[in-house]
C-alpha cells in the first residue's frame, strides 16, 4: 500500500479588504479505504483539514445568507438575483459580496443536483470579482453523506440514473435477493427492491461517496464560520460551540464525519453492507454480522467505528446542525448559554436555517442576537418563499424572490399554545376579549369549557370564576407576570364576563398532553426546546408566584412543538416569602437573563401590570420572592 500526502492550497485573493488565505491537508490513497482508515488509526494522523484563520473573516463589506433550498432551483436563483449576486445567466455578478447558504441544498425537492452544481460553479466565480461563496453543511447534507437517505425525493435519485447502469442495479438486486428467503415471489423481490433502490439510486450514492462528486466536496465545507460579528451555521448555536471553540466544531465534527464515511466505505466496498442497507438498520445489521466471526480485524475496526460515530454530536441534537433550542426557546431560558457561545467563536449574533420560522420571513429573536433565515423556500412542502438576508455595514435588510426590497428582519409572534400558524397570542387575545360565546360547558370542577369566535376563527376556552377575595385575580396575574418575564409559557388569559358572571377566560389548545400523560408515554424526549430546560424555568416561576399546587394535570404540552404550556394558578401568590413546600429541595437554574428580567420586575412595574389582580399584601410578599431569587437567599 502507498500513500501520498497531498497539500492543496487556495489562491489568496482579496476579499472586500481582507485576505483569505486557506489550505487544507488532503490524503490521497492507492490503496482502499479500509485500508487507508486502518493506517490513520494506528498512526493517529491529524488528517482533517484546517483552516488558518480559524474560520473567521473580517472586514466583509456585504454579506448574502440563504438557508434550507431543498432543491428549490427555480426560487434560489430568482432570490439570488433579487439579492444582486448572480445576473440573468445565473453568473456571479455580487463583486465583493460574500454568500453564504447555511446547509441543506438537498432532501425533498427535485432539483437537488442542479442547485448543488450552481453553488459549485458559484464557488468558482466569485473570486474573480473578490466575492467568495461560503456553503456550510447542513444536516441533511450529512445525511446524504453517510447513507441516510429517508428524505431523497424520486425526482432527485431519477436525476442521477444516467450515472448509473443495468448491470450494476442488476448486481446489487442480485446481493438484495440472496438476503431475502428463498421461496420469496420474484415479482415481489423486484417491486420491493425498486423500492428501495429508485432508478439513480447506485448513481447517487455513488456521487455522494467520498470519492464521488459531491461526497468529496462535501466532505470539505466546514459546520460554522464566522464574518466580522455574524456567526453563521445550519441548527443553531449549542452549548457544544460554548465548549469546543470555533475550531472545535469544524474540526472535531468535520473528523467524526470523515471517519465514519471511510469506515462505512470500507465496509461497502468489501461486501460486507450494501448501498441498499439502510442507515437505520445499522445498529441491528453490524452487530450481527460482527458475531459471525467472518470479518478481518480491519473490517471489525470499521464496523466498530460505524457504531462509535453514531453517537457524534455531529448526527444528535446538541449538535450545531440539529440543536433547535437557538430558534424554539425563549430568551429566559436559552440567552445565557447564547451568550456564551457566541463569546467563544468570536461573534455577537448568529445566523442560523434549520427550523422554518412561522412567518416563512427571515425573523430575529433574542434581541437581534439570532437571526432566523430559513422561510421555507420550498413550497411544496413549507409553503414559503426565498428570502436572503443582507449584512452591508452593519445594517440588516432583507430581500424577497419576487423582488422585494429594503424589508427588515421581524420579530417572530408570540404563540403559546398551537391553534394554526396563523394565529398567534395578539390574535387569540382580540377573540377572547370581543369574540362571541358560541357553547358553553360545565365539568365537575369550577371550570367552564367555552367556545368563542371572532372574524371567523373558533377557538375554545375555560372560564373561570373570580375568587372571592377582593382583588385577587391569579390566573390574570399570572399571564400578565409570564409575559413581563418573557417566559411564554401561560396561555393567553383576560378578564370576561360569562353568563352574567365575572371571571377568567383562558385560552385553551387543542392538541396538548399533560405531564402525567406524558411521563406514561415517555414521550417528548427529542423537544426542539429540551424539557429539562423548560421545567427549570417553570421552577423559578413558581417559586416567584408560590404555587402551591402545580400537579402533573396542570403541566401541559403543545403536541405541535412540545412547548410547557402552565395552567391552575389558582393556589398561587400567597402572602409568603420563601419558597412552597414542594419544590424546596429543587436546585434552580438561574443565570444573568433571569436575573436581568427579575431586575425590572422593581415595585414600579408589578404596581403599574398586577395592582389590579394582586392586592397589596400579595404585591409586597411578591416582591420579597423577587428580591430573595436576585440575591440567591430564596429558602
Amino acid at each position: 500500500m502507498s500513500v501520498r500526502l497531498q497539500l492543496r492550497e487556495f489562491d489568496s485573493h482579496q476579499n472586500g479588504g481582507s485576505v483569505v488565505n486557506r489550505s487544507y491537508a488532503k490524503w490521497d490513497s492507492l490503496a482502499g479505504p479500509g485500508q487507508l482508515f486502518v493506517l490513520l488509526l494506528c498512526f493517529c494522523i491529524p488528517w482533517q483539514w484546517v483552516a488558518a484563520d480559524d474560520w473567521h473573516f473580517s472586514d466583509v463589506k456585504r454579506i448574502v445568507a440563504v438557508s434550507d433550498i431543498h432543491g428549490a432551483y427555480a426560487p434560489l436563483v430568482a432570490t439570488l438575483q433579487a439579492a444582486g449576486v448572480i445576473d440573468d445567466k445565473n453568473s456571479w455578478s455580487g463583486a465583493g459580496t460574500h454568500l453564504v447558504i447555511t446547509g441543506d441544498l438537498v432532501d425533498r425537492g427535485p432539483e437537488s443536483r442542479r442547485v448543488m452544481d450552481l453553488v459549485m460553479r458559484l464557488e468558482q466565480e466569485a473570486p474573480r470579482t473578490g466575492g467568495q461563496v461560503h456553503l456550510l453543511l447542513g444536516n441533511h447534507e450529512v445525511m446524504n453523506i453517510i447513507g441516510d437517505i429517508r428524505y431523497v425525493a424520486d425526482e432527485e435519485y431519477a436525476a442521477f440514473s444516467k450515472d448509473e447502469s443495468a448491470e450494476e442495479r442488476e448486481h446489487w438486486y442480485q446481493r438484495f435477493r440472496q438476503s431475502q428467503p428463498d421461496d420469496a415471489d420474484e415479482l415481489t423481490m423486484r417491486s420491493l427492491f425498486d423500492e428501495k433502490a429508485p432508478p439513480g439510486f447506485f448513481g447517487h450514492r455513488r456521487a455522494f461517496r467520498y470519492d464521488g462528486i459531491y461526497g468529496e466536496w462535501l466532505l470539505e465545507k466546514p459546520l460554522m464560520i464566522v464574518i466580522n460579528d455574524t456567526a453563521f451555521v445550519h441548527g443553531g448555536v449549542p452549548p457544544y460551540a460554548a465548549e469546543h471553540g470555533l475550531a472545535g466544531v469544524n474540526d472535531t465534527l468535520n473528523t467524526d464525519l470523515r471517519k465514519f464515511v471511510y469506515a462505512l466505505s470500507a465496509l461497502e466496498d468489501a461486501g460486507v453492507l450494501s448501498p441498499v442497507d439502510r442507515f437505520r438498520d445499522q445498529p441491528k445489521l453490524l452487530p450481527e454480522i460482527m458475531d459471525t466471526g467472518q470479518l478481518t480485524p480491519e473490517l471489525l475496526t470499521s464496523a466498530q467505528t460505524v457504531l462509535d460515530l453514531r453517537k457524534s454530536p455531529l448526527h444528535g441534537a446538541t449538535g450545531p446542525l440539529w440543536y433547535r433550542g437557538s430558534s424554539t426557546c425563549s430568551t429566559l431560558i436559552e440567552a445565557d448559554a447564547l451568550d456564551a457561545a457566541l463569546e467563544r467563536i468570536g461573534a455577537t449574533r448568529a445566523a442560523i436555517g434549520h427550523t422554518t420560522t412561522l412567518t416563512r420571513q427571515v425573523q430575529q429573536r433574542m434581541d437581534g442576537r439570532i437571526l432566523e433565515i430559513n422561510t421555507g423556500i420550498l413550497k411544496s412542502e413549507y409553503q414559503g418563499s426565498g428570502y436572503a438576508l443582507i449584512i452591508e455595514d452593519d445594517d440588516l435588510t432583507v430581500v424577497g424572490e419576487d423582488g422585494a426590497s429594503g424589508l427588515l428582519p421581524i420579530d417572530p409572534p408570540t404563540r403559546v399554545g398551537y391553534e394554526s400558524e396563523t394565529i398567534d397570542d395578539d390574535m387569540l387575545l382580540n377573540i377572547l376579549t370581543n369574540g362571541t360565546v358560541i357553547e358553553s360547558t360545565t365539568d365537575d370542577t369550577a371550570w367552564q369549557l367555552v367556545q368563542i369566535a371572532a372574524d371567523g376563527i373558533t377557538v375554545h376556552a375555560d372560564f373561570n370564576a373570580l375568587p372571592r377575595e377582593k382583588g385577587f385575580v391569579p390566573e390574570l396575574a399570572a399571564y400578565r407576570l409570564d409575559r413581563m418575564l418573557g417566559l411564554d409559557m401561560v396561555p393567553v388569559t383576560v378578564r370576561r364576563e360569562i353568563g352574567g358572571q365575572q371571571g377568567t377566560l383562558q385560552f385553551v389548545p387543542e392538541a396538548t398532553m399533560s405531564e402525567r400523560d406524558r411521563a406514561l408515554s415517555g414521550k417528548g424526549k427529542r423537544a426542539p426546546c429540551s424539557l429539562e430546560k423548560q421545567w427549570g424555568a417553570s421552577y423559578v416561576f413558581d417559586v416567584l408566584i408560590h404555587n402551591r399546587a402545580r400537579s402533573a394535570l396542570a403541566l401541559l404540552y403543545s403536541l405541535e412543538s412540545w412547548q410547557l404550556i402552565l395552567v391552575g394558578h389558582e393556589n398561587t401568590f400567597r402572602a409568603d416569602r420563601n419558597r412552597p413546600a414542594h419544590l424546596r429541595g429543587v436546585e434552580l437554574t438561574m443565570g444573568k437573563q433571569w436575573r436581568s428580567a427579575l431586575t425590572e420586575l422593581d415595585d414600579e412595574a408589578l404596581r403599574k401590570n398586577l395592582g389590579d389582580v394582586l392586592n397589596e399584601r400579595r404585591l409586597k410578599a411578591l416582591g420579597k420572592r423577587r428580591d430573595a431569587l436576585i440575591e440567591g437567599t430564596i429558602r
